[in-house]
């Protein structure tokens, strides 16, 4: 006696068809029959429409803005104080990131560790609109367009301006000494796409994409971004006449590949220290300052 070989029913030996499922005799599981086409009489399945790619330009030199024209269906978000224009059809509102009040809690937790404020403030528009963002003090702005799951990690308060589909996190520093001495913290900004992420920092940008195992050393505070794969840690300067003399600090910051790194030629502590009322040059760990400083003390 014959079977079918879709579910098991036993079959005459003159069956064409399964009587219980239906399936033609002689056509192997492993080998479907093509989909029938729909009726004529059934609905037509329309896809969701398409948000187009954010429209944008980024303008200026060493004081940067970035004009942003949101169309309906588009959605920011950005720090709170980095807007500096916006058409009267952009509709604002302030808000905790996440969806639920427990991702509430949490991201506003996150922000808190960061320094940050407790609150987003998210843009739309009902028509084309138009926003500005810029930073706060004198930099580069750079665009990071993130793929699906792939994740960028930045210094703190670079943040500017996302897209509402790319998640805001933090990430841990999971190295002891990087988290002292590696001039970032032991907090970075963590965002995973898709959508694009903009952030600035000081002065002009340059950009590494490392090998795997290539190893680039930086002077501590001036990294802006890398990619997640990358590998970040800090390294103890040769000797302590270097050290002392050198003018860059004890350690320096190494970042190992793959992936792409970029760094900032101006830093916001410097900027501090240069504008600084008493300031009288000289180098900017002041590890000749330890010795002067002795020899000077009169008491």
């Amino acid at each position: 006696m014959a079977f079918c070989t879709n579910c098991g029913s036993a079959l005459s030996e003159t069956s064409r068809f399964c009587t219980n499922c239906g399936r033609p005799i002689g056509i192997p599981q492993d080998n479907p029959l093509p989909t029938p086409p729909p009726p004529p009489w059934a609905p037509a399945v329309t896809p969701p429409p398409a948000i187009p790619a954010l429209d944008y330009t980024i303008q200026g030199d060493n004081l940067q803005i970035i004009r942003i024209t949101l169309k309906p269906g588009q959605e920011i978000y950005a720090e709170a104080g980095r807007m500096i224009y916006k058409r009267t059809q952009v509709v604002w509102e302030t808000r905790m990131s996440g969806d639920s009040v427990a991702e509430k809690i949490w991201g506003a937790f996150q922000r808190k560790l960061m320094g940050a404020s407790l609150f987003l403030t998210y843009f739309h528009s009902s028509t084309p609109g138009e926003i500005g963002f810029a930073g706060t003090y004198p930099g580069k702005i750079h665009c990071f367009d993130l793929r699906a799951n792939q994740t960028v990690l930045v210094q703190r308060d670079s943040f500017l301006v996302a897209e509402s589909t790319a998640q805001f996190n933090i990430a841990l520093v999971k190295r002891l000494g990087a988290g002292f001495f590696g001039g970032e913290g032991f907090i970075l900004e963590k965002f995973t796409g898709p959508g694009a992420v903009f952030i600035h920092a000081g002065g002009d940008f340059v950009e590494f994409d490392l090998s795997p195992g290539e190893t680039l050393q930086i002077d501590t505070g001036c990294i802006v971004a890398f990619d997640e794969s990358v590998g970040y840690d800090i390294q103890l300067v040769g000797g302590i006449k270097t050290a002392l003399f050198g003018g860059e600090g004890l350690f320096l910051a190494t970042l190992t590949g793959p992936g792409k790194v970029i760094v900032q030629s101006m830093t916001l502590s410097k900027m501090r220290r240069e504008l600084a009322p008493m300031h009288s040059g000289g180098d900017e760990h002041k590890g000749l300052d330890v010795l002067t400083g002795i020899f000077d003390n009169e008491d």
